[in-house]
């Protein structure tokens, strides 16, 4: 009797836990959290940088998480290279719409980085399908503001 209620008061704690974890899972993120997401897409940071905003949104078989860096004008123009360098580089006329991402087998098809210009920034976009039936691709993008020193990271998992 004693070890079933022990069981029972640790499942609740298990519980508990993973419930405070997911409400303040925000708080948790840092800033070298930030930098081993942005470095994934082979986006350096040098010099020092400040977290803006951090925040993560979810409902059934969706998850979006996104922050926003202030960066160095620096930094900035280093991560504007890489994307205007990349060999896939589209320009501001290029539709979103026609990431070829879009048109392709999302659960099976290769990996993918497309690096374009919007309007309002520059964009790199990382694509890589699930491998399972039914189950989301991985979408990042990064997008660097032209009109100030930001950075935003978008996963999203729909």
């Amino acid at each position: 009797m004693l070890l079933r209620k022990i069981f029972i008061g640790f499942d609740k704690l298990v519980v508990l836990t993973i419930v405070l974890w997911t409400i303040f899972e925000d708080q948790h993120f840092s800033k070298n959290n930030a930098r081993e997401l942005v470095e994934e897409q082979q986006i350096l940071l040098v010099d020092k940088f400040d977290l803006e905003e951090n925040k993560s949104t979810s409902a059934i078989g969706d998850y979006y998480y996104t922050f926003t860096l202030n960066i160095s004008v620096k930094d900035k123009q280093s991560a504007i290279l890489k994307i205007k360098s990349a060999k896939n580089f589209k320009s501001q006329t290029y539709e979103k719409e026609s990431l070829p991402y879009q048109q392709q087998d999302i659960y099976f098809g290769p990996k993918a980085i497309h690096n374009y210009e919007t309007q309002n920034s520059y964009v790199r976009e990382y694509f890589q399908p699930s491998g399972q039936e039914g189950y989301a691709p991985t979408v990042r993008r990064i997008s660097i503001s032209k009109s100030e020193n930001q950075l935003t990271f978008e996963d999203i998992d729909e």
